[in-house]
């Protein structure tokens, strides 16, 4: 593996209603800007994977959540830090005007169409394990 200075847990929230899939499209700027992603973010010191969604998705899209199971994780290294990404179905009752801080768009899609979206690369292996399912 790659030399890295640091190792982070970073987390990302599948949420899926009616079977649709959440995904939304980070604003400009930063590595990921412009692409797809399941929002989510950087675990901080003292805190659960479970948490760091609930945070997140309260955060970023006004959203209060339920964390489920673990369904993906895979480490990549970015600008000398290990992340291991660890991804949770999510679930949430509340969808109603959310606020966009650091997403431009989101959208429901079904499972098939989530192949058809340009996706921050860490993402994308979140992707082929959620069309890899049955």
């Amino acid at each position: 593996m790659d030399e890295y200075s640091a190792e982070r847990v970073t987390t990302a929230g599948v949420l899926v209603k009616d079977q649709k899939y959440f995904i939304a499209k980070r604003d400009k700027g930063g590595a990921i800007g412009g692409l797809w992603e399941f929002p989510g973010g950087k675990n901080r010191w003292g805190e659960t994977e479970g948490q760091t969604l609930k945070r997140e998705y309260l955060e970023e899209l006004g959203l209060n959540i339920e964390v489920g199971e673990l369904i993906h994780t895979h480490d990549f290294i970015n600008k000398g830090t290990l992340y291991h990404l660890k991804a949770y179905l999510i679930f949430s009752k509340d969808f109603n005007d959310l606020p966009l801080s650091v997403h431009t768009e989101y959208k429901w899609v079904d499972k098939e169409e989530l192949a058809l979206f340009d996706f921050a690369p860490s993402d994308r292996k979140i992707v082929e394990t959620i069309l890899g399912s049955s």
